[in-house]
């Protein structure tokens, strides 16, 4: 799944020369947390998000005299004045998984997207990458998910597709994620039914844990 398949292409731009309340009003137009800075080659000079306006914007606390000189302050804040220069990117060639990790990473929640000349292409955001995982999994079709533990080899993945298969049952996807117990994993079909009764009691039946996936998280840690 490639960067340039699920960005946001018709993205919202500002100049550095703009003033921040300009930004402000375009990201509260478009409902958008981030805007690139470019220049008038369409080239990536810089992000602006809404946190950054909020930190420049003045303290309601402030008194009448103070909010008129923080008003005339405001007057000649420029965009490039708050914005981040020469932020993360990433490429159009990359990755939806790389942007994920980059993103867990930085502690970030959208990436410009630049080609070679560093000419803006687009911005994937966290909303971008929710949108397209749940067009891969299948998650907008009606359909139900299971949590599994299995033991980490060869074959296991086998006799819990026959299990569900002979139930009649059709798979959306499966997802499968590490465990913090050495030598297993956790197992997540998402089946295209919403009776999975009689795959569940199949599983147990075969000696497969079941867990609940609404409590399942990745870190979680060994339990003492």
């Amino acid at each position: 799944m490639f960067i340039d398949k699920s960005m946001t292409k018709d993205v919202q731009t500002i100049g550095p020369e703009a003033g921040i309340l300009e930004a402000q009003t375009l990201m509260a137009q478009n409902r958008i947390r981030h805007l690139p800075v470019v220049n008038e080659e369409n080239t990536l000079l810089g992000i602006v998000t809404d946190r950054d306006i909020r930190s420049a914007l003045p303290s309601t606390l402030l008194t009448e005299v103070e909010k008129v000189a923080e008003e005339k302050r405001l007057s000649t804040l420029r965009v490039k004045n708050i914005m981040t220069p020469h932020p993360v990117t990433i490429s159009p060639a990359q990755t939806l998984e790389d942007a994920i990790m980059l993103m867990q990473k930085l502690k970030v929640g959208a990436f410009p997207v630049v080609d070679e000349e560093g000419k803006l292409q687009g911005i994937v955001s966290v909303r971008d990458l929710m949108r397209a995982f749940v067009n891969v999994l299948g998650l907008e079709e009606p359909g139900m998910l299971l949590g599994i533990i299995v033991e980490d080899k060869v074959g296991q993945m086998k006799r819990i597709v026959d299990a569900i298969t002979e139930q009649g049952i059709s798979f959306g996807s499966i997802l499968v994620a590490r465990h913090w117990e050495e030598g297993k994993r956790a197992v997540f079909p998402y089946l295209l039914t919403t009776n999975i009764s009689k795959a569940r009691k199949r599983l147990v039946e075969l000696g497969f844990t079941l867990i609940n996936p609404m409590e399942w998280y990745l870190d979680q840690m060994p339990k003492k």
